[in-house]
C-alpha cells in the first residue's frame, strides 16, 4: 500500500463520523439589488477605470460599430470563429470590407506563426459581464477558442448588456456553474498589464493591449 493510499485509508476510516461542508451564508457575495442601469453604469465605470472602451451600439447596428472600430484602429486582418452567431454576423457584414477574416477554428499549430505575428484583433463574444468588478466572462469553445482573446493585439468582446449581473457568485448561480463548471473560463478585467518593482503600469506586454467591448442593447 502506497503513503496516499494510507493517508486517504486513514481519512475514510475518521471516528468522528464523515466530514461535513460547515453551513456558509453568501449573502454577502449577492443580492446588490441595483438596476439594470446601475449594473451597467457600474460595468462601464470600472472597465474604463482600467484602459478598456466600451461603445454602445443598438444591437441591430453592431457590425456598424465593429466596422468603424476596425476602421478607426486600422485593423487590416481580424481573427474570429463560425459558428457562434456573433461571428456568423460579423463575417457576413464583413464580407465586402478591406479586412481579411482569419478563421480561428483550428489548431493552434496549423495558423501559430499567423496568429501570432500577422493578427491584428480577435473578435469574441462573452457569456456576460460582472457589473462589481467590471469583468467580462468567456467561457471558449473550439470556434472561439481562448487564444483569439490572449494573444491579438486587440481584443474586441461583444456583450449583451442583458447579461451583465451583479457579481461573480450571480453568474456561478445563473448558469448553474456549480452543476456544470466551465473547465477554461476566462475572467476579463481590461487589456492585458503588469506593473514592475517600482510600480510602473505597463500595458500589453503579454497579452492584448487594448479591449474594446462592443455594448448591445
Amino acid at each position: 500500500m502506497s503513503a496516499r493510499e494510507t493517508i486517504l485509508g486513514r481519512l475514510r476510516r475518521r471516528l468522528d463520523g464523515p466530514l461535513t461542508p460547515p453551513v456558509s451564508d453568501f449573502s454577502v457575495m449577492s443580492g446588490r439589488g441595483w438596476s439594470r442601469e446601475e449594473r451597467l453604469r457600474r460595468f462601464t465605470a470600472w472597465i474604463t477605470s482600467v484602459h478598456g472602451e466600451v461603445i454602445h451600439t443598438p444591437r441591430a447596428d453592431w457590425t456598424q460599430a465593429l466596422a468603424r472600430v476596425l476602421a478607426d484602429k486600422g485593423i487590416r486582418r481580424l481573427a474570429l470563429g463560425r459558428a457562434h452567431p456573433v461571428a456568423a454576423e460579423a463575417r457576413a457584414a464583413l464580407a465586402e470590407a478591406e479586412v481579411t477574416l482569419v478563421d480561428a477554428d483550428r489548431p493552434v499549430d496549423a495558423w501559430r506563426e499567423e496568429l501570432f505575428f500577422r493578427t491584428e484583433a480577435g473578435l469574441t463574444s462573452t457569456g456576460g459581464g460582472v457589473a462589481e468588478t467590471g469583468s467580462l466572462w468567456l467561457w471558449p469553445t473550439p470556434d472561439e477558442p481562448r487564444l483569439l482573446s490572449l494573444v491579438p493585439p486587440i481584443h474586441i468582446a461583444v456583450l449583451d448588456a442583458e447579461a451583465i449581473e451583479e457579481t461573480l457568485f450571480d453568474v456561478m448561480e445563473r448558469h448553474a456553474w456549480g452543476q456544470g463548471m466551465p473547465t477554461n473560463a476566462l475572467l476579463i478585467s481590461g487589456p492585458s498589464k503588469t506593473a514592475d518593482i517600482e510600480q510602473t503600469l505597463a500595458y500589453g506586454v503579454h497579452g492584448p493591449r487594448e479591449l474594446v467591448v462592443l455594448l448591445r442593447h
